[in-house]
């Protein structure tokens, strides 16, 4: 493939990251032997901890021996400044659920989007301790530890389960949260995982229907967007424009009909 100048071999870069992506598995979960630094940073509910980081910087020693004109936006900060999507980006999250992999010990993943002059080629999902992987290529199609991920089928909105923080249906300063507590007494029913990729990947499998919330970054997001693309999910933020991979931002995805509906009836931004 050469797209802008770039000539890359795009199914050697798929191999490659899911081999670093599998590495970075087998090292977070031998990690659990050994004592953990929690500290926190915007917040004390926005924890990180030292494997965060220790996997952010395996993901850039990795990349960088495997090109080192790739550059890495990660969510620790540990790669190069990035203000362009220009070239080839990587967009990590390490450890996307900090707080269940401090508290449980589960239901966290590794999130990898790869940017190439600013289209998402190659997007993977990574639960950790259950080694799934859900990965795309775009325009190739999408899979579930290699078996192809379906095409979403319309569902209607009172059958629908969705993904949301029960903060947003309590009074806010973010979004109506009478139009959210109409959208909970309408849906089927309500889950919050608590990792963003989770969720995300929940909605691109079926799992879930659609998944809201008021503010997420790039790194959150990025290899979800790139599968939700080939399984026909929408992706935006909440006035339905497309999400910006290089500063945070309000996000909906869902299965088209739910994501819709949302947006026309139940989204209300204060």
């Amino acid at each position: 493939m050469k797209k802008g100048g770039i000539d890359l071999d795009i199914g050697v870069l798929d191999k490659f990251a899911q081999e670093i992506i599998k590495e970075a598995g087998e090292r977070i979960r031998a990690a659990f032997s050994y004592d953990l630094i929690i500290e926190t940073k915007s917040n004390a509910n926005d924890l990180v901890t030292n494997i965060d980081r220790d996997t952010e910087l395996f993901f850039i020693e990795k990349i960088k021996a495997f090109d080192v004109t790739h550059r890495i936006l990660g969510e620790e900060g540990m790669g190069e400044k990035v203000e362009s999507l220009e070239g080839v980006v990587w967009i990590i999250d390490p450890i996307d659920g900090t707080m269940n992999f401090v508290k449980q010990h589960r239901h966290f993943m590794i999130s990898v989007g790869i940017f190439i002059e600013g289209k998402g080629k190659l997007g993977y999902i990574y639960d950790v301790m259950r080694d799934d992987l859900f990965y795309a290529i775009a325009g190739e199609g999408a899979w579930y530890n290699d078996k192809p991920l379906r095409k979403l089928t319309p569902v209607k909105l009172e059958e629908a389960v969705i993904g949301i923080n029960a903060s947003w249906v309590t009074p806010n300063k973010r979004v109506n949260h009478e139009k959210m507590i109409q959208l909970i007494r309408k849906v089927r029913g309500t889950r919050s995982y608590g990792s963003a990729a989770m969720e995300i990947a929940f909605v691109v499998s079926g799992k879930l229907d659609a998944y809201i919330s008021m503010r997420l970054a790039p790194w959150d997001i990025a290899g979800g967007i790139i599968i939700a693309s080939e399984v026909g999910a929408i992706a935006s933020n909440l006035k339905g424009e497309p999400f910006d991979f290089l500063s945070q931002d309000t996000f909906i995805i869902g299965n088209p009909t739910v994501y819709q509906e949302i947006i026309a009836n139940y989204i209300e931004q204060l």
